[in-house]
Formats: structure tokens, sequence, C-alpha cells
């Protein structure tokens, strides 16, 4: 794992272009300065030293923009996005009580040698800032899961963190665990962003908060909060056995599971709006639509 640092690195599309490309944010967040237009994930993710690569292209910036003047994209291109499940304590109480067959096996993995390993999506199922994540039309209990999330190299190794949202139909997966990939994987069920920044701007593990607000009608309906050091497996366990028999040729991003689940009475509808926040990273806002 590389020590170099660099600013949060971001996918944005100017607001008088179609094209995507990927930058800094400098000047405390007030300019991008943009990378060569060809740079994608795909290069920084197989470069040879990917963080310091990253910090290298800090440096080369061509062009500097106004925030204002750019849409914040989600930080992926061509890399599958997989999730960690059962990692917190408060996770594991959850989906056992969810679960119509009593869910034993959830408390079986959470303390297993062998986490649970999901995938979650690609760039066309993933949404950026200000985005729309989506609940199912045969959904009526659907909530958002806050995540610290990976960015890995093609060799696995930990080059940034990002915030990512796996969205997910808790009455589907409740049902019967083998409908798990239709309660995680559907149109508009993940959510990434707003930067990829090292791990290194994260504070210590009881002081990165992870936060979750639900608005709805200019309400907060919920509004929760945990830390990373209640999170019971490592970053690079978690790599480590995602790697096993498994390939990433442009790296993969891997959520690392949830510690906040709303109350079993709250769903979320059309209209709401989402709001994360992990400390040293920002915050990842969303609205959400049904159907």
């Amino acid at each position: 794992m590389s020590s170099a640092v660099y600013p949060p690195f971001v996918k944005f599309r100017p607001l008088d272009r179609s094209e995507s490309r990927w930058g800094f944010l400098i000047d405390d967040g007030r300019k991008i300065g943009a990378c060569d237009p060809f740079l994608t994930l795909d290069h920084v993710l197989t470069a040879e030293n990917p963080a310091q690569y990253l910090a290298e292209l800090a440096t080369s910036t061509v062009v500097e923009l106004p925030v204002e003047s750019v849409r914040i994209l989600a930080p992926i291109d061509s890399q599958e996005v997989w999730g960690s499940g059962v990692t917190y304590h408060r996770s594991k109480i959850a989906r056992q009580e969810e679960s119509k067959s009593g869910g034993s096996f959830y408390d079986l993995v959470y303390t297993a040698e062998r986490p649970e390993l999901f995938f979650k999506a690609t760039q066309f199922r993933t949404v950026g800032p200000n985005g729309s994540i989506r609940v199912r039309n045969d959904s009526n209990w659907c909530v958002p899961e806050p995540e610290l999330t990976l960015v890995l190299s093609n060799k696995l190794e930990i080059i940034g963190v990002t915030i990512g949202d796996d969205v997910s139909a808790r009455d589907i997966e409740g049902e019967n665990p083998l409908y798990l990939p239709q309660a995680k994987v559907h149109d508009g069920c993940c959510a990434l962003g707003p930067a990829i920044v090292p791990l290194a701007a994260l504070p210590e593990k009881h002081a990165t908060k992870i936060t979750v607000e639900i608005v709805r009608d200019g309400a907060t309906l919920v509004h929760e909060s945990t830390s990373l050091d209640q999170m019971k497996r490592e970053f690079t366990e978690l790599a480590h056995w995602l790697g096993r028999d498994a390939t990433f040729p442009t790296g993969v991003l891997l959520m690392t599971g949830t510690g906040i689940v709303p109350p079993d009475d709250f769903s979320l509808i059309a209209g709401d709006l989402v709001h994360i926040s992990i400390s040293g990273i920002g915050k990842l806002t969303n609205s959400v639509v049904k159907g």
C-alpha cells in the first residue's frame, strides 16, 4: 500500500460538453485541475505504482475549471463494484431479523474466516453525486446502506477510498437468501462519490464517522452514524478474499459493509433525499426514484 498522497480525484463532465474526464479538486474545492482528456481510471489502476502516479498527475494538470462549471460523476470507468456483507454487528442483527428462515447463517458468516462477498454493479447501474438511486418496482422495503468503499488496483492494492451506497431491497433479501442478487443488483442500485481520496486522508478509525441522513418533504426522518472502528473485518482481509481465484484487469471497487440500518418501519420512497457523509472524504447526495 503506497504512502503517496494526492488531492481528491474526481470524474466530471463540463456542463457545456458531453465527454467526461478526470481531474483533482483544488483551491479548497473551488476548482478542478483537469488531467489529459484521454486519462481514465483504468490507466491509473493498472499503473506500476497507482498512488504515486496520481500524486505525479496532480502536479501536471492541463487546465483549471470552476467547480460550478462541471457535473461531478461517479468515480468509475470499466471497473466492477463488489460488496461485503455482515462486516458490522449491527448488520448481522438486522439481516437475522429480516430473514424469514431465521438467519442463523448470518451469525455464522460474521464469525467465519471467509467473509460474504457479492457482485454489486458496473458503471451502467451506478450513479454519482446528485444522481437518482432507484427502488425496485417489486420492493416495498428498500434502504440505503452507507459504506466506505475501497478503490483497488489490478493487483488488489488499496489506492484510495470513496463513499458508496449499496441500495438494498430488504424484503426481497429477507424472503430467501437465494434472492440476494435481485435484492442487490438492478438499475440505479449503486451510488459512488464524490471523490477518490488516499487512505491517509481518513482520521483514526474511531474518528472516521459514517453518517446517513434521509430527508422527505424537507423533514429529516433518519439521521444515524457509526464509526469505522465498529467494523469487524480489515480492508486488506476483504481485498485478499476478493482476489481468490478472481482477477480484475482494470481494478475494482469494493464496498466494505454497513454499520447503519434504518428502523424496520422505514423504506425509501420516490422523492426522498439521501445524504451520506464519511470523515475525510466528503458527502454523497442522491435523490430517490421508483420504477
